[in-house]
């Protein structure tokens, strides 16, 4: 799924706060989009597997929501937030599309990498890539709610999320087909500087 739904779908959860502690709902709607985000860091380098932790960061996200319904400020509503942003992030990975960059092809069997068993979770492809129509929808109805619930920056933050994705799903196929012919155009020497799995389905 595109970095931008996981970060809707962090605003989402971030929003139950209205309900429990209103007082803390702004700083856990930043938590909640920057903790969805956050995995998807590790793009360059690793990509699903340096911060993508599905088991340890939803036992983390667990804890510290525990810490926080006995010491509720707005650290720890915060860390609890993020945390369980980035944990639906990691897993929900498994629902989507595998690792390569063309993923509406299926050929990969690597979605997200569990470091507490070791090995890869193979993609259920639900959402088949990411950009797909359906991810871009996933994320307009994650968005829905926060955009009757807040205003000012965090809606302004909201609707922005919904373009950048909107474009991205646009754009995703033909973003692959730039690849190609700019990957054709790059000298070999300076090739060796762009991780594998960014260049390795095109020479």
């Amino acid at each position: 799924m595109m970095a931008t739904t996981h970060a809707l779908i962090g605003v989402l959860l971030a929003s139950i706060t209205l309900l429990v502690a209103p007082e803390f709902a702004p700083v856990a709607v930043f938590a909640g989009f920057f903790g969805g985000l956050f995995p998807d860091f590790d793009l360059y380098s690793g990509h699903r597997k340096t911060l993508h932790f599905p088991v340890y960061f939803s036992v983390a996200g667990l804890v510290a929501v525990a810490i926080a319904v006995v010491v509720p400020t707005g650290w720890t509503v915060a860390v609890a937030v993020f945390l369980l942003s980035a944990a639906i992030h990691s897993v929900s990975d498994a629902f989507g599309g595998g690792l390569e960059l063309k993923p509406w092809l299926g050929e990969s069997e690597r979605a997200v990498y569990d470091h507490f068993h070791g090995r890869w979770i193979s993609p259920r492809r639900w959402i088949r890539y990411d950009g797909a129509p359906e991810d871009f929808a996933l994320g307009v109805f994650a968005a829905l709610p926060s955009l009757v619930l807040y205003d000012g920056t965090i809606q302004t933050l909201v609707i922005a999320a919904v373009l950048v994705s909107g474009i991205y799903a646009l754009l995703r196929k033909q973003m692959v087909i730039a690849a190609e012919w700019l990957v054709g155009r790059i000298p070999a020497s300076m090739l060796a500087y762009i991780p594998d799995r960014f260049v390795r389905d095109f020479v």
